[in-house]
């Protein structure tokens, strides 16, 4: 597992929208940096934002 997770591999894992995830980028409740023209989601951060969500529902 690498540093860095595309916006598609994010959307797929959490099972919503490529739309969505630029959403949470925008909210900065996930880091995100551009590569280029591409953007690539900090997987340490999003690790972090999945964690939040499953406290939350605990």
């Amino acid at each position: 597992m690498g540093k860095f997770m595309t916006v598609q591999e994010a959307a797929a894992e959490l099972k919503v929208s490529r739309w969505m995830i630029y959403q949470l980028i925008w909210a900065n409740e996930v880091q995100s940096v551009t590569v280029g023209r591409c953007r690539r989601i900090v997987r340490q951060s999003f690790d972090d934002y999945v964690s939040g969500l499953i406290e939350q529902a605990a």
